[in-house]
C-alpha cells in the first residue's frame, strides 16, 4: 500500500517526532538504571518509577494515535514491531493500576525501547518524504 499526503499523514509524521523525543527522554532517565527493583526503595526512586510508567503510557498512546490516523497503513513498513502490542501496553499501565512491576517496566527499557526508536526514525523519514513534498 503505498501512502499519499494528507493532513493525517502530516499529523502522523508530527506524532512519530513527538514519540521520538519520548523514546529518547525515556532512555536518557534510565541510562544509570542497572536495577528497576532498586528505585521501589526510595521515595525519588518511586517517583522516577511514576515518570517511567508515564512515558511508556505516552508512548502507547502515541502509537494509537498513529493508527487512528493512518489506519495501520505505516506499520507495513517496519512490521517486525508488535505495534498493536505496544497499544496494550497502554492499555495495562492505563487500568492496570496496581498490577504493575518494575521486571516488566525494566524489560521493556531495555529490550524494547531501541528497536522502536530505530523503527520510529525509519517512519519519520517514510513521512518526511509525503510531508515535505506537499
Amino acid at each position: 500500500m503505498e501512502l499519499e499526503y494528507s493532513r493525517e499523514i502530516e499529523l502522523a509524521h508530527e506524532t512519530l517526532k513527538q514519540l521520538e523525543q519520548t523514546i529518547v527522554q525515556l532512555q536518557e532517565w534510565n541510562k544509570d538504571v542497572e536495577n528497576m527493583n532498586e528505585l521501589e526503595k526510595s521515595p525519588f526512586g518511586m517517583q522516577r518509577l511514576a515518570g517511567n510508567y508515564m512515558l511508556i503510557q505516552v508512548i502507547g498512546e502515541s502509537v494509537k494515535k498513529i493508527d487512528s490516523y493512518t489506519n495501520g497503513a505505516l506499520w507495513q513498513y517496519r512490521p517486525e514491531i508488535p505495534w498493536k502490542k505496544v497499544i496494550a501496553m497502554r492499555n495495562r499501565i492505563s487500568h492496570g493500576y496496581h498490577d504493575l512491576d518494575t521486571e516488566y517496566m525494566d524489560d521493556i527499557i531495555k529490550n524494547d525501547l531501541a528497536p522502536l526508536l530505530e523503527a520510529v526514525e525509519y517512519l519519520i523519514q517514510i513521512t518526511d518524504e509525503y510531508y515535505l513534498t506537499a
